[in-house]
Order: structure tokens, then C-alpha cells, then sequence
């Protein structure tokens, strides 16, 4: 792979200079971190192997903070959103020059640079790390890009992934050192700018991530030897402590993990907690607190007792996935048993520590082959806590349901007048399978979900995004209160269903799409419906917003962003544009806002203006606009 030297950072130039503390920094680097670490993952060389990618690409991104008050430089081409934040610019760049240091050849005559070298921390010991894999396109691209030069491949991230002009693209590489970025530019414009949708695809996600052993026999090799150093190190220091009272007064540590009486209650499946088959009627509480202990194993004291074990400590043939934002570790206590019995071909138990969800599966063939997945659960009810996903096979998911489920059935979520096939429901509440759009490879074309009818006769749909909770899909304007169920409205989500796969593997709890406005097309040919959709997660950050844009010719995603308020409870507010074209091929560009905007302007490679929440103006192809808009209230807000 070619690469071009990184120069000393030139002098800024076209730039507004803003100073940056510590603390400003910090906070960028905490609230943008998955995206600052999916930066440097894409920016990094392949060669580098994708464990050894992942944790450079934390490492660089956590040694990014400045040691004390600093200056950066804004580009006024990029200030908009999070460009505004000089501590996020400040951390981007630090990212960038150092990924991109890290992709040069070291120098025989000088020392290698710190981020040249594997990196210090984070460490994991006994594990190989690499994200999820994706489909075909997915790896296309990343053979695209592993062809790139370091320069050229960062400028082609910059672009897609931080949506920034050429322009503000050109001024940050010069500020990262790279002594040519008009070469790199031009080099990154053999990657087609189709795909920098797929930059945001869970196989460049350096966040959420599969675990696999090392090489194992050179593993005992050294684990004996630190062995014998370790019972070396005893003696001597043995003979150092005496004579006296050993190394020193107690103090008040806790007793080592083994005699601690805490984690023996929760390894003891005697100890287990299980709720009554009536509670939740009792209650009149739904959530995971009143789901009865089901499944023909919750007798089988050493399944249990294996699941307890993996729980607290997963070996090294576990295949441990723990969802984003979740803590990984034991039970505090005793944990609620929910479901032990046999799915298919597999063991399965699952628990709940009134935080996080465990499913333990192991194979019926005696293999010590054994998967633990855990995900976030805290305050689920209703909705949120009427299924889980106890097996995925072949392709297939089948669901655990709520004893509150009365009804189980699948639909085409992309075809809402299209039949609701029925599923049967076992005894235990366990649905039979069907097909899963999250393990789907290739081109979507359909996206089945889960339609549940509780016993009051509340509908739900519920979707399966790869994790163990599957996600509540809603529908409508956003408010303080939950939106209505998706069944109401399912043409709203027809045409909008694929979208679904960007937010896959993000610990998701809900998904809201909202048709905030429509749109007369300019040449009289119809309508266009804009429509955003929310994505809330278990654990509050990680949220993420598209805009979509549909007409007769079909639909697509005109912007994204993560972590803002828009589309939301707190903001229920959107304004969006996007490029269309005529049957003729006269060239527009639309923006509409949702029905509490009161004048619309863009401004930048095309002007104009209109009253109201819809525009459309003349454009030529690829011209590039900012747009404003004014609410009801008079405040400003800016396109998505």
C-alpha cells in the first residue's frame, strides 16, 4: 500500500482560530466517541489486521485530549452542528494527524512514533476483537479503500462520514501534516460517492465488536511461565516479610472473589428468583420483574449452574457479544430466572439482574462451544418488555413473549396492506421461527416483524436489530408520551422499512418514523413525503435521526445525524433538503420543515426563500446550500 510522508503541521490558513481547555475537549470526546473511534478505524491501514485496527483506533482517539489549554482552528466552510464545538474540531484533528501517522513505514535513522507502535492501552488479554461483519458492498468498499493511499483514504472518511466539502476537507489534512492534499483528494475520487452510506455500516464500527480466543497453545506456554516468575516472586517476598505480622494490618477489602458472599449467591441456582405465573396480573406491572421462570430445563440445577458460571466468568471458548453501552461482568445478586428449555438445537437459559438481560445457549451435542450474550433492559415495560429473543437459527428468530402476549403473528413491515400470517405460540410463550432481517445478506427487499397482542388487546410491532431485546417501531409526531404503535399507521413505515439496518447492533429500544410533511413536485407529477425516523437507545446517548425522502420513483435517506434533539420529545421539530430531478432532467433542490416552520432560506451555492415549510428551488447537480429555517416562536433552526 503507498502511503505519503505526514510534514510538520504549516501554518493554518483560511481559519478562525478558537481556544480549547481540557474539560470542553473531554466532553466532545465522551458525547462524539463512536463516531471519533469509527473515524480512526477507517483511516488506519488494513494491513494493521482488524483487532490490531480496533484498538488503535481507541487508543489514538483516547490520547487525543490536549494536556492543557490549547488553540484550534474552525473552518468557517464546516461550521454547522458539532462544527461549531472547537473541542470536537480540536479532537478530529488530533485523530486524524495521528491515524495517519500510524499508516507510515518507520524510519530506519529515527525513533517510530508513538502511535507507529502497538498500542499501550487498551489492552485485552485472551481475546481477539474485530466489528461485525457485514455483507458483499460492505467488503467491496473496504478492499476500495485498503488500495488508497493514508491521505487519500482519510480525505474519502472526511467526505462521507463527516460530510465535509472539499474545501474544509483540503484545510484539515493541511493541518494534519499531509504535505499534498489536492493529490489525495483527487486519489480518494476513484471510490464512488455512492457508498459513503456504507461508512456507517456496523463492519466499520469499532464500538461494537465480536470476541475470539488467541492462539491458545502459545497462550499456556506463557501462562506457565508468569506462573513459575509469579511463585518465585511469592517466596522471595515471603522470606522479605519476615519476620512480623506478614505484609500488614487487614484492611477493608472485601474478601477475594471466591469467598465472597455476594458472588456465591449469584453462582448458586438454588438462589435463582422466579416470579409467580399470575404476578404481573396481581401487579398490574408489565415488565421483566413479573415474568414467571418458564422453559422444561428450569429444573435442570447443573444447566443452570453452567449458565451462572459463564455468566460471571466466560471462558475462552465462550462466544461472548455484549450490546453497546452495556456493563459486562456478573450479577450483583441473585438473578430472576426467565426461561430454561431447549430451542432447536440448543440449551438455552435466560435471566434478568433487573438491569441486564443474559442468554446463556450451549449445544445439545455436549461441545463446550457455549455463547453469552447480555444487553441492557433497565426500565423496560410495556412494549419494551413484551419479547426477547431466545434463538436465532438459519437465518430464523424466534421470540420468548410476555405472559401478558395473548397473540403472535408476522408481517411485511414494506407491504402494509399485505397478509399478517399468524405465528403459534408454544406453551412457554416461545413463537415459531421466521425469517430475521437482521442476519439478512444482499439487497432488502422485504423486512418481517413481530405483531403481538397483548391481553387487553393492545397491538405492537417489534423488530429484530441483532439484539437480545428486539426494538418497539412507533409512529407520529413525537411528544412526551410514547408515539402510536406502528400498526396503526404501517404505511408510513412502508417505505422506510430498510432503513432499519443502520441502527442494527446499537443497543436500540425504539424507533419512531414521523411524516412531518408533503411536498408538491415541481413539475406537477406528484407528491413527495418527507418523513424522519428516531432511533432511542437503552442507554440515552447513541441516538440516531434520518431524514428520508420518498416520491413515486422511490425512497431514500437525504441526511443523518447522531445525538441531537431533533425529531425528538424535547425537539419536535425537522428540516431537511434534498436533490431531485425531473422526468425532463431539470435539476431542484426541496426542503421542507415540519408544520410549525414559518419561512424556509437557503443560502451558498443556491438562494431562496419561501414562507412556510416547503420550498423548491432550481439547482444545478451537486451544488452545495446551507438552509435555515424560522418556527412558529421565532427560533432559528438549521437543516438536518
Amino acid at each position: 500500500m503507498q502511503s505519503q510522508d505526514v510534514a510538520p503541521r504549516p501554518a493554518p490558513s483560511r481559519v478562525q482560530e478558537s481556544a480549547v481547555d481540557v474539560e470542553q475537549a473531554e466532553a466532545a470526546l465522551v458525547e462524539h466517541y463512536p463516531r471519533l473511534v469509527r473515524l480512526a478505524y477507517l483511516t488506519l491501514p488494513p494491513t494493521l489486521g482488524r483487532n490490531r485496527r480496533v484498538l488503535t483506533a481507541h487508543s489514538l482517539t483516547q490520547r487525543a485530549l490536549p494536556r492543557g489549554r490549547t488553540t484550534t482552528s474552525l473552518i468557517p466552510a464546516q461550521a454547522t452542528g458539532r462544527e461549531r464545538n472547537p473541542g470536537y474540531a480540536y479532537i478530529r484533528l488530533q485523530v486524524v494527524r495521528t491515524a495517519l501517522e500510524a499508516g507510515l513505514p518507520p524510519r530506519r535513522k529515527s525513533w517510530p512514533k508513538r502511535s507507529q507502535l502497538p498500542p499501550l492501552l487498551p489492552q485485552v488479554w485472551g481475546l481477539r476483537l474485530f466489528p461485525r461483519s457485514g455483507g458483499a458492498d460492505e467488503l467491496a468498499l473496504d478492499q476500495r479503500l485498503s488500495a488508497l493511499s493514508s491521505p487519500a483514504r482519510a480525505a474519502y472518511v472526511l467526505r462521507g462520514l463527516e460530510k465535509l466539502p472539499d474545501p474544509a476537507t483540503r484545510t484539515l489534512l493541511e493541518e494534519a501534516g499531509v504535505e499534498d492534499p489536492a493529490a489525495a483528494l483527487t486519489e480518494a475520487n476513484s471510490v464512488p460517492s455512492q457508498l459513503y452510506a456504507l461508512l456507517a455500516s456496523p463492519e466499520f464500527d469499532p464500538c461494537s465488536l465480536h470476541a475470539r480466543p488467541t492462539d491458545l497453545m502459545r497462550r499456556r506456554q506463557h501462562v506457565r511461565a508468569a506462573l513459575a516468575g509469579t511463585a518465585a516472586l511469592v517466596v522471595c517476598g515471603a522470606v522479605l516479610g519476615l519476620p512480623g505480622d506478614a505484609w500488614g494490618p487487614d484492611d477493608a477489602a472485601a474478601p477475594p472473589y471466591a469467598r465472597n458472599p455476594a458472588a456465591q449467591a449469584a453462582l448458586d441456582p438454588g438462589r435463582l428468583t422466579t416470579a409467580a405465573a399470575t404476578a404481573w396480573q396481581a401487579t398490574g406491572r408489565t415488565d421483566f420483574s413479573t415474568w414467571p421462570a418458564r422453559g422444561d430445563l428450569t429444573a435442570d440445577k447443573a444447566l443452570l449452574r453452567r449458565a451462572l458460571a459463564v455468566w460471571a466468568r466466560p471462558g475462552e471458548s465462550v462466544q461472548v457479544s455484549v450490546t453497546l453501552g452495556t456493563p459486562a461482568g456478573p450479577p450483583p445478586g441473585p438473578p430472576q430466572l426467565l426461561y430454561a428449555g431447549k430451542v432447536d438445537n440448543v440449551r438455552v437459559v435466560m435471566a434478568y439482574d433487573g438491569f441486564r438481560v443474559a442468554r446463556y445457549a450451549e449445544p445439545l451435542d455436549g461441545t463446550t462451544v457455549a455463547a453469552l450474550d447480555l444487553t441492557r433492559a433497565d426500565g423496560a415495560t410495556g412494549a419494551g418488555a413484551s419479547a426477547l429473543v431466545v434463538g436465532r437459527t438459519d437465518g430464523n428468530v424466534r421470540y420468548l413473549t410476555a405472559p401478558w402476549v395473548r397473540e403472535a403473528a408476522v408481517r411485511d413491515l414494506t407491504r402494509p396492506t399485505g397478509e399478517v400470517s399468524a405465528l403459534a405460540l408454544s406453551k412457554d410463550g416461545v413463537t415459531e421461527p421466521f425469517a430475521s432481517p437482521a442476519v439478512r445478506t444482499g439487497a432488502c427487499t422485504s423486512w418481517e416483524v413481530l405483531q403481538l397482542t397483548d391481553a387487553a388487546g393492545r397491538t405492537r410491532l417489534l423488530t429484530d436489530l441483532s439484539e437480545v431485546t428486539p426494538a418497539h417501531l412507533t409512529a407520529g409526531r413525537p411528544s412526551s408520551s410514547p408515539g402510536r404503535e406502528a400498526t396503526g399507521a404501517p404505511a408510513t413505515w412502508a417505505p422506510f422499512a430498510c432503513s432499519l439496518a443502520a441502527v442494527r447492533s446499537q443497543g436500540v429500544r425504539t424507533v419512531n418514523a414521523w411524516q412531518f410533511a408533503r411536498q408538491p413536485l415541481p413539475d406537477a407529477s406528484g407528491n413527495a413525503d418527507w418523513v424522519c425516523t428516531r432511533a432511542e437507545t437503552w442507554r440515552g446517548a447513541g441516538t440516531r435521526v434520518l431524514a428520508q425522502f420518498r416520491t413515486a420513483r422511490g425512497a431514500y435517506v437525504t441526511a443523518t445525524a447522531d445525538d441531537v434533539p431533533t425529531c425528538g420529545p424535547t425537539a419536535p421539530h425537522v428540516l431537511a433538503a434534498a436533490p431531485w430531478k425531473s422526468a425532463t432532467g431539470d435539476s431542484y433542490l426541496l426542503a421542507a420543515g415540519s408544520k410549525d416552520t414559518v419561512s424556509l432560506e437557503l443560502t451558498g451555492g443556491v438562494n431562496g426563500s419561501s414562507p412556510g415549510n416547503l420550498l423548491a428551488v432550481p439547482a444545478e447537480d451537486g451544488v452545495r446550500a446551507e438552509l435555515k429555517g424560522t418556527l412558529a416562536n421565532g427560533r432559528e433552526i438549521n437543516g438536518l
